[in-house]
């Protein structure tokens, strides 16, 4: 078994060899690995020829010659001098060479190639499945990631110990492919793109702004049970406030430039903590306030190059399900237990099931003391074995402000994706002197949690989106119900119907299109309608409803009033969500 990193290495290493086979005057980047894969970035400006996506079968067959010779992997330590000779003729490596500090540098040999790297590699390439690995596609991409640097060309390459985990990947790939979000969301008409609004800015459309409220809705009727108090801040506010939270020091790239408002400068906010930490500030605190949660649906904006902007999943403009709470030390165990658990249970009722935690812990550079990042790391950890979590720690992962606790939900594929993040704030209560009064009557500073439960509305319904491949459940379907009337002569009754499952709470459609049925089902089924209801004759003289449910078939006719029992049970089944 060998270590997949390694491995997506070494390849890297042997796509570079084969390039150069290829083209002897390209100019070598640098070749890492990566999720799933790995690259290298090449300068072919001197070849006269620009690569095309048919050209990398070419190159993988080269690759795999390389692979069956069985070359061994040589590392060597050598002054850099003699390195600077070596690569004469490659001047991105002799840029890097002059970047290092170290006289003596590491390069790895395999066969005549040579390549400027720290390592590691492989034993040999006879440790690689030829089959294993398949180059994916070519990309552009600057050298060191600036924009004033040559435009390089990137190859990118998949990479498996073996080829029946290759193929794995492919197929699951092939599938999160159909439930692209992107697709999903001009299919099934929720949301859309328009350069003249703005790159990173999704229009919501009807349906999906039902889709964002029936998710705010549920929020809203769960957390206001836990005893959250609800907020609303604006979408701007004076620099200074960002200057003395210190988000303006240390997020400045992220943040939109100032503008002049009457001669103060002001900011369209990245962030909404400042904003509750004023209205916290408002008047004065007692313990017995304590634990005061506020919790709010906060858009803020935030600068992203366009080149990483994706779909829901990476915007300039998104809400978040963002809530602060502050509490005694003494409380902070128990307060954080109900959060970990309200994430949990929530998410779960979205439908997913499969989870990972992490503890992230203090960073090199740090607000608060040592001692204090001490006691609520030992606390963060407490609580996740009092659950009987397992979590797994990233040292050093956690913001300079405090540390935190990441839980990454996996999808129907597997996917893993970030939502909930549970973050304990030393930085904000010093900045801005956040105090309440304790039993003996003396200030003390309170302990602030930041935390969101599905993190960005716009991203988590892009994961939901993919989870279930656009057929959402039934409490989350834009539209539940879509009548299908037969003829113009069933348009009446097919008009009552829709009437009376409306004054019962359901979200319903009626086609009264001239289409014939087949082709009333088949669009109801693109629209991934849960029902659908079919009236002809027979229905209109019985009173009924010919039911149709999109994922098992015809259900046979139903009166009205059984078919609203009906999907009433089915929405008290999902606990705490109708």
């Amino acid at each position: 078994m060998v270590n997949l990193q390694t491995l997506r290495h070494s390849l890297a290493h042997i796509l570079a060899e084969a390039v150069l086979k290829l083209y002897p005057k390209a100019q070598l980047g640098i070749g890492p690995a990566i999720e799933n894969g790995f690259y290298y970035d090449f300068d072919l400006s001197q070849t006269d020829q620009t690569l095309q996506p048919e050209d990398l079968t070419r190159i993988e067959e080269e690759m795999r010659k390389i692979i069956k010779e069985g070359r061994v992997f040589t590392k060597k330590i050598i002054p850099k001098k003699e390195a600077q000779t070596l690569f004469r003729h490659q001047p991105y490596k002799l840029e890097l060479l002059q970047e290092l500090p170290e006289e003596q540098v590491t390069i790895y040999q395999s066969g005549e190639f040579i390549d400027l790297c720290q390592g590691p590699h492989l034993r040999s390439t006879a440790q690689i499945d030829p089959q294993g690995f398949k180059l994916e596609k070519l990309a552009g991409a600057y050298w060191k990631g600036d924009e004033k640097n040559p435009m390089l060309t990137r190859i990118y390459g998949l990479a498996f110990e073996n080829h029946k985990e290759l193929k794995n990947y492919l197929s699951i790939k092939e599938e999160a492919e159909k439930r692209d979000h992107r697709l999903l969301g001009q299919q099934l008409k929720l949301f859309l793109f328009d350069q003249e609004v703005g790159a990173g800015l999704p229009l919501w459309q009807p349906k999906g702004a039902i889709l964002r409220k029936l998710i705010e809705d549920y929020l809203y009727r769960q957390l206001t049970q836990r005893g959250y108090q609800w907020v609303v801040t604006p979408h701007l506010g004076n620099l200074k406030l960002w200057q003395t939270s210190g988000h303006w020091e240390l997020y400045r790239e992220n943040i939109y430039p100032p503008f002049k408002i009457e001669r103060e400068s002001y900011l369209i906010k990245p962030m909404n903590c400042p904003f509750a930490v004023k209205l916290y500030q408002s008047e004065p605190r007692s313990y017995r306030d304590l634990p005061l949660k506020y919790a709010e649906f906060g858009t803020v904006y935030r600068y992203e190059r366009s080149g990483v902007l994706h779909g829901l999943s990476r915007v300039r403009g998104f809400t978040q399900d963002d809530a602060h709470i502050w509490c005694t030390k003494e409380q902070l165990a128990q307060e954080l237990k109900k959060v970990l658990s309200e994430g949990l249970t929530l998410l779960k009722n979205f439908g997913f099931e499969k989870f990972d935690l992490y503890l992230s812990t203090r960073p090199a550079k740090y607000a608060g003391s040592k001692k204090d990042w001490q006691w609520a790391e030992k606390v963060l950890q407490s609580v996740m074995k009092k659950l009987k979590l397992d979590f797994q720690v990233d040292p050093g992962g956690g913001v300079f402000y405090g540390p935190k606790i990441d839980l990454k939900l996996r999808d129907s594929l597997g996917r893993q994706w970030q939502c909930t993040t549970i973050q304990i704030d030393f930085n904000l209560p010093e900045r801005f002197d956040l105090f309440f009064f304790n039993q003996k009557g003396q200030k003390e500073r309170p302990v602030m949690i930041h935390r969101a439960l599905l993190g960005s509305l716009e991203r988590f319904i892009g994961v939901l989106l993919e989870h279930y491949a656009g057929d959402l459940p039934l409490w989350l379907a834009p539209t539940q119900l879509i009548l299908l009337p037969l003829a113009s002569r069933h348009l009446e009754y097919a008009q009552q119907v829709a009437k009376e499952l409306r004054k019962e709470g359901f979200r319903v459609e009626l086609d009264e299109e001239n289409k014939t049925l087949p082709r009333k089902i088949r669009d109801a089924e693109l629209q991934k309608i849960p029902y659908m209801l079919v009236i002809g004759d027979k229905e209109v003289e019985e009173k009924k409803v010919a039911v149709r449910e999109r994922k098992k078939g015809d259900l046979g006719a139903m009166e009205v009033a059984t078919l609203i029992k009906k999907l009433k049970s089915e929405l008290a089944s999902l606990a705490g969500v109708g």
